[in-house]
């Protein structure tokens, strides 16, 4: 009776724990789709008469993975003024204030049942007039070069990719939005 009975919770145990290791990669292989939203190439060449214009562009956007939630709490801000007052527990809670852009200028949400998985943020955004929508962003590191042999530089981010386009006061639409961590 004992063997079944120990074979039984040894089995349940593997199972338990090969499911909190899958969820784990999906969170990983989530955090990496989402920032290769942000992930850009351009090489162009021109000449003209003698002149030669050269335009090179590269941005990678990598996953920021923390080992402590609370790192990511912060100010994070996007141009052109949209803002983010994010606050993350070390259980990886999270609760926070923002603006992102809308047709008469930055609209505000609260940020309602939020939670921080691996370097994915999801929860749901309240906006002042009661509406309300999912939201699912990546923490990364965005790294820009303008040359093909240079460093580049880098900043650290929440990458915010818009289930539907936003469109700014300028008429401009909008399908991700980078905050930058500012403190």
């Amino acid at each position: 009776m004992r063997r079944p009975l120990a074979a039984a919770l040894a089995a349940g145990l593997c199972f338990a724990a090969a499911a909190g290791a899958a969820r784990g990669q999906d969170a990983g292989a989530r955090a990496r789709e989402l920032a290769a939203h942000f992930n850009k190439d351009k090489h162009k060449v021109k000449e003209k008469r003698g002149a030669r214009l050269e335009v090179f562009l590269e941005m990678r956007g990598e996953p920021a993975v923390r080992a402590d939630a609370t790192e990511y709490t912060g100010v994070y801000e996007s141009e052109p003024d949209y803002k983010l007052d994010l606050r993350v527990a070390p259980d990886g809670g999270a609760e926070g204030r923002g603006t992102e852009p809308a047709p008469g200028g930055a609209r505000g949400f609260t940020l309602r049942g939020a939670r921080v998985s691996g370097a994915v943020l999801a929860g749901t955004k309240v906006y002042d007039d009661g509406t309300t929508e999912r939201l699912e962003a990546v923490f990364a590191t965005l790294t820009t070069r303008h040359s093909p042999d240079g460093a580049g530089t880098s900043l650290f981010g929440l990458g915010v990719v818009f289930d539907s386009p936003r469109t700014t006061g300028g008429g401009f639409e909008v399908t991700k939005l980078f905050y930058a961590r500012k403190r």
